[in-house]
């Protein structure tokens, strides 16, 4: 199946070295991904009677509360929650700073442990570091994570309250089970925490899970990584735990009542919404479910697997190309592929690409930077060692991420385009 049809702007030519126009090949799509045209669409039509959200009386007004308002049961309805009264949909600008959220609301006492794994994107460690005691499960040697290991770390530490993993990694690609994770993490008391940002737009994730035991009970995304770049992602989470809690913003909209000397909170998940909310964006989020939905999330796996196979194959055949991760073994893993090229270092590489040919890669430690030191072998010593002499820059990869506009015939532009940059470097 071919669907650059449902896309905006993915034709547009660009000038390579000002010579000649080109249609580009963006194979960075784990960073950010284009708009759908029915997302355009949606936002253009709203944007004509926007008005401010629950601000008043008004026609204008109106209508965009009570879209705003619904648009919190289609997510939950995405995500197979629908009429589920006991999840909040919580509207924030994307995954960062969901997460940041999360680890700033969810602990009473600073004593609190929160699991977590060396895989983890920034925005899925940092955050925790700051509000609570921090364990680690660790990556084996192809970057994967075990279930075992999570196990023994919540039978060693009854204090672990959260375990927080990412639903799929933005450096291998590698898709965690975790319906699995989550029968573990209930049987010792504790809750589970999904970053889905990389997972969302590739995988059907159905938060319910087939029994309570398997349910996720937070799950954190953005828009700008479905199809829907215009600032808006969400929290999808209990709202038992998300009530009686300081908010992390404090503001316009999260309070009942204020008074010379006290506060009265709202309930969740007005509590965290302090301030004029982004309706547009949130209208654009409803919109880009809708399509992935209409689509069919098998069609878009069968679509995407069938490039990322292709991709691996065919890079696997080139001698000087260096592949990271279970090449071998790629099912559980979405279309994410990163390399290295013997002799030429990851930046030029990810420059010529862009410069020479038109195409779009990701470059360097994609902000997880713990997980690609593993991946090459790097040790912790001569990571610090790197970044004291100034050298942390000479240490990365070059990142592939696909796309559900993507098409075969640009993977094999690809495959063309890296073998004419490497024979006559």
């Amino acid at each position: 199946m071919n669907y650059r049809h449902l896309f905006d702007g993915i034709e547009i030519p660009v000038k390579l070295g000002g010579r000649r126009n080109i249609i580009p090949i963006n194979f960075d799509n784990g960073a950010t991904t284009p708009p759908l045209k029915w997302v355009n669409e949606t936002v253009r039509k709203n944007a004509l009677s926007y008005g401010p959200i629950a601000r008043g009386a008004g026609q204008k007004g109106d209508k965009c509360t009570e879209q705003f308002e619904t648009s919190r049961e289609s997510v939950l309805d995405f995500f197979n929650l629908l009429g589920r009264n006991d999840y909040s949909v919580i509207y924030v600008k994307n995954t960062t700073e969901g997460l940041n959220l999360l680890a700033n609301v969810l602990f009473e006492y600073k004593d609190c442990t929160v699991l977590t794994t060396r895989m983890e994107h920034h925005a899925n460690d940092l955050p925790w570091r700051h509000t609570a005691h921090v364990e680690y499960v660790e990556v084996d040697k192809s970057g994967r994570i075990s279930l075992k290991e999570i196990e023994n770390h919540l039978a060693q530490n009854p204090s672990i309250k959260f375990v927080t993993v990412t639903g799929a990694s933005n450096v291998t690609g590698y898709i965690n089970p975790i319906h699995e994770i989550a029968r573990i993490v209930h049987r010792y008391d504790a809750k589970l925490i999904v970053d889905a940002a990389q997972l969302v737009a590739h995988r059907a994730i159905n938060m319910a899970g087939r029994c309570e035991a398997e349910q996720i009970d937070f799950l954190v995304f953005s828009g700008h990584k479905m199809y829907a770049p215009y600032g808006a992602g969400a929290i999808v989470g209990l709202t038992s735990y998300l009530n009686n809690l300081h908010p992390f913003l404090r503001g316009g909209g999260a309070v009942d009542v204020v008074l010379d000397n006290d506060v009265i909170w709202s309930e969740s998940p007005y509590l965290h919404e302090a301030g004029t909310q982004n309706y547009l964006g949130v209208m654009a989020l409803v919109a880009s479910m809708q399509v992935l939905k209409k689509i069919g999330f098998d069609e878009i796996e069968e679509h995407e697997t069938r490039i990322k196979n292709y991709l691996l194959k065919e890079l696997s055949k080139i001698p000087e190309v260096i592949l990271y991760g279970d090449v071998d073994y790629s099912v559980n893993r979405l279309g994410v592929i990163v390399f290295n090229v013997r002799g030429i270092h990851f930046e030029e590489v990810a420059f010529k690409l862009a410069s020479q040919f038109g195409i779009a890669t990701r470059y360097g430690k994609f902000c997880a930077h713990p997980y690609v030191d593993r991946m090459l072998g790097i040790s912790e010593e001569q990571r610090q060692i790197s970044e004291h002499t100034h050298n942390g820059e000479d240490i990365g990869m070059v990142r592939i991420s696909l796309g559900l506009y993507n098409t075969m015939g640009e993977a094999k532009d690809f495959i063309h385009s890296l073998r004419c940059l490497i024979y006559h470097h």
